[in-house]
């Protein structure tokens, strides 16, 4: 009976009472091939596409365990392993140029690399296509899907500065922005039933604010009742005397504090700031309370005018009497309750205190 030859490595099988004096070699060739099989590694160059060889009882490339394709490809190539024949793979795609790399059979489908795809996976042949593992690791994987829940066991999740969790439509829902030496970072943590969950504040500081900041003129927004234990409001401070037209911009402060004497009755303009009008930052149905504090002299003067974004309003003083002037040497603290009840539309309710 003559040799025969196995089906996928191609080895040597020995008929009883054939090969004699050549028995060892072929024995050592054929193990020479199953290391090939097990450990072996050989670069491939496919500068335009290669058919893997397999040839019987011979140390041949596609016998090898991991291959490492090489070569600069001026288009789309294909590394063909010949039909029927099983094996797997580690294939690294080092080759030059921006096209798609497929590893097929020669008469079934394959596995294809993207043309920016220069990673490595892990594939086999089932005789009749080619199949990816889905074994890659999560470094050269351009999409990455789960099949179940991830596990960190024990460790962390590391996103690069400015980079995001995305929605699944690809749109940024989280983005995430560096500091250098960071010490305070946010802390989230679930509830039991009947408890708050808790979104805190957390780090090296021993005591650290927490902010919260809209984009533009917008504003952060509450929904449901609220509970607070403690406000603290801006004050600006500044050596002014109140005279002809202040403007208030409530998107600088909520109290303003004048410590220079008035030297004359003022006018009071409320509004957004120099680029944005009140009406533009509230909503019908909304209100916003400021404060205005003047130092007062010998000679007193008062604020004989009110306006909203330039406008006149004439607003509902306390007691139901405007004032018709100011309180001597003292501190004249006015504060403006605005309720707009509809577009370009307020109802001020305002109230004048002396302090001294």
């Amino acid at each position: 009976m003559a040799n025969t030859t196995s089906a996928d490595l191609k080895l040597t099988i020995q008929a009883t009472g054939e090969n004699s004096g050549t028995w060892g070699q072929i024995t050592n060739t054929n193990l020479t091939i199953l290391e090939q099989a097990i450990a072996g590694y050989e670069a491939v160059a496919i500068t335009t596409g290669a058919t893997l060889t397999f040839t019987n009882g011979a140390v041949s490339n596609g016998k090898n365990q991991v291959l490492k394709l090489t070569g600069t490809i001026a288009g789309a190539v294909n590394v063909v392993v010949p039909d029927t024949l099983t094996k797997a793979y580690v294939i690294d795609n080092a080759t030059t140029g921006a096209y798609t790399v497929t590893v097929k059979t020669s008469s079934g489908t394959g596995v294809t690399w993207a043309a920016a795809d220069k990673g490595t996976k892990m594939v086999y042949s089932d005789g009749t296509n080619v199949v990816d593992t889905a074994f890659t690791d999560l470094s050269s994987d351009y999409t990455p899907q789960l099949s179940a829940d991830l596990d960190t066991n024990g460790n962390n999740i590391i996103i690069d500065s400015t980079k995001s969790i995305l929605d699944e439509s690809s749109n940024e829902q989280i983005t995430f922005t560096t500091t250098s030496a960071a010490v305070n970072n946010f802390g989230i943590t679930n509830a039991a039933t009947g408890n708050t969950p808790s979104l805190a504040a957390v780090g090296g500081d021993t005591n650290i604010d927490f902010n919260i900041t809209p984009k533009g003129i917008g504003r952060a927004t509450f929904n449901g009742q609220g509970k607070i234990q403690s406000v603290a409001e801006k004050v600006t401070t500044e050596a002014t005397a109140a005279t002809g037209t202040v403007n208030y911009d409530v998107l600088t402060q909520a109290v303003w504090n004048f410590t220079t004497d008035a030297s004359a009755n003022w006018t009071l303009n409320v509004r957004g700031d120099g680029s944005n009008s009140l009406d533009s930052i509230m909503d019908t149905g909304e209100s916003i309370t400021v404060a205005h504090i003047v130092s007062q002299g010998a000679t007193a003067y008062y604020n004989n005018v009110f306006q909203i974004d330039g406008s006149t309003v004439t607003p509902e003083w306390q007691g139901g009497t405007a004032p018709s002037g100011g309180n001597v040497s003292s501190l004249d603290s006015y504060t403006y309750t605005i309720i707009k009840t509809a577009s370009a539309t307020f109802t001020v309710l305002a109230a004048q205190t002396q302090f001294a």
